[in-house]
């Protein structure tokens, strides 16, 4: 298994601290409004990864946090609270805008077929944590405090801040990277936990040993709720490339100088975003989609994830109505295929040697996809050749769902549909799936009107055909 790692600009084969157990961290979602197409692919693609390690013989401990305190708007830690920005913009409390779209996100990610994390961890339950860690920077001598601002993490204090992102510290300057916060004695410092200001009123706030009403900073939360669930040095962490020059370079300084610069994650996986025609998605811009949206035009979740699978994580991914249609014809076909395997296997001998080694080729070459950095455009591509190619039905049907353990398609629920028809519209239904299959769409048509001529109803569904008596 190999995966690029993003602190050391490299491939490396994948070697956990534990022969048999690999320890995944994701960052998760800030919930404060829906969950859209960008959020779902980062998260889909977490899944293959989580997949992947669980096929080729790892037990995966995965943990994911959900973001529902509000951390401020901007990296620099100023801007408005993103909860109470959704509160206002829901006219709900910032404690039911984060029950309500986490329970969106919980849904998404049930819809497009992603397993949940071993253990799911609410920012608001893990307070005490965040705490406890910010108490120990500060009996270390890594933090000051800015009187009504915050705690904050003195970067000067830390020599390989930024070793990830390659920052030059002394060469960023105020208004460039970052806003000017007064009191901050360097741009790079960061907020570990945020006082509330007179006249504010946060909904949520909590006692601190600094201040009665006060919050966590964004940063802390990830270092403090890995730290307690898998311990303080993991094997992976996941997030977008957007996190790598504040997110995860301040998890990396806070969680290094709590512990003593024990090496905090050994392996960073980072995915690229996913724009809409070539534009970064905004409600503005009118190109803000979520699953739901997609299922209102008419394309399956499912279709949407084959589309996700066609493109590299660290690629950009372009999305496009288009190359949605296009998928969701893939998607079709492949359910066709599925039908018409189930039924050929059945009637089949076993298969000659030959073919048994071809069945095990198509194997290797799949998953030698996957364990090289993911690489799911290339193992799609073995799906398809595999089942244009001549092997039997039941080899097809048996490679195709082990495929599946890792795409996540949801293959091994499809199954035949009026099976108790006469033997001559079966026999109709069965020709219809296979001129489906070849695309043979005048073919397809004529025997629709042949079915329907002979007393019964030809609906076509995602997972084949439906035929029902008139």
């Amino acid at each position: 298994m190999k995966l690029y790692n993003t602190l050391t600009k490299k491939i490396e084969e994948f070697i956990p601290r534990d022969p048999e157990l690999a320890t995944l961290y994701a960052c998760g979602p800030t919930v404060y409004d829906y969950t859209h197409i960008g959020h779902v692919r980062k998260y889909t693609m977490d899944d293959i990864l989580v997949r992947t390690l669980r096929h080729a013989g790892y037990e995966v401990k995965f943990v994911r946090n959900v973001t529902d305190v509000g951390h401020l708007s901007s990296d620099s830690d100023t801007g408005e609270d993103k909860l109470e920005k959704g509160a206002k913009k829901y006219g709900l409390s910032a404690w039911d805008i984060a029950n309500k779209f986490e329970e969106y996100f919980h849904q998404s990610m049930d819809k497009i077929g992603n397993v949940r994390p071993n253990i799911t961890s609410k920012v608001t339950e893990h307070i005490q944590t965040q705490l406890e860690l910010v108490k120990k920077l500060e009996e270390k001598g890594f933090t000051y405090v800015i009187p009504n601002d915050g705690v904050y993490f003195d970067t000067s204090k830390f020599a390989d801040y930024g070793k990830m992102a390659n920052l030059n510290k002394e060469g960023m300057q105020e208004g460039a990277r970052v806003e000017k916060v007064v009191g901050k004695k360097s741009p790079t410092d960061f907020a570990l936990w945020k006082f509330e200001r007179d006249g504010e009123n946060r909904a949520m706030a909590w006692e601190s040993p600094w201040h009665p009403r006060s919050f966590p900073g964004w940063h802390i939360e990830c270092s403090a709720i890995s730290m307690e669930h898998l311990g303080e040095q993991i094997d992976i962490h996941t997030g977008g490339i957007d996190h790598i020059p504040v997110h995860h370079t301040n998890e990396i300084a806070q969680s290094e100088a709590a512990t003593g610069k024990k090496p905090f994650v050994k392996y960073w996986i980072h995915h690229n975003f996913l724009s809409v025609e070539g534009q970064k998605m905004s409600k503005s811009l009118e190109n803000f989609f979520t699953l739901e949206d997609l299922e209102k035009k008419g394309y399956d979740p499912m279709a949407f994830r084959l589309l996700l699978l066609s493109a590299h994580y660290r690629s950009e991914m372009n999305f496009t109505w288009n190359n949605m249609e296009g998928s969701q014809v893939s998607w079709e076909k492949l359910i066709d295929k599925v039908r018409f395997l189930i039924k050929e296997k059945e009637q089949e001998q076993d298969p000659s040697e030959e073919q048994a080694s071809k069945e095990k080729d198509f194997k290797k070459r799949f998953f030698n996809a996957l364990e090289n950095d993911l690489h799911t455009p290339e193992a799609v591509a073995v799906m398809w050749e595999m089942l244009s190619s001549d092997l039997l039905a039941q080899q097809k049907y048996r490679l195709l769902l082990g495929f599946d353990e890792v795409f996540g398609l949801g293959l091994a629920k499809i199954d035949l549909i009026g099976e108790d028809l006469p033997a001559d519209i079966q026999e109709l239904a069965d020709r219809r799936i296979v001129a489906r299959i070849e695309k043979d769409w005048q073919l397809s048509d004529e025997l629709r009107d042949k079915i329907e001529k002979k007393g019964y109803k030809v609906k076509d569904v995602i997972e084949g055909q439906e035929i029902t008596k008139k």
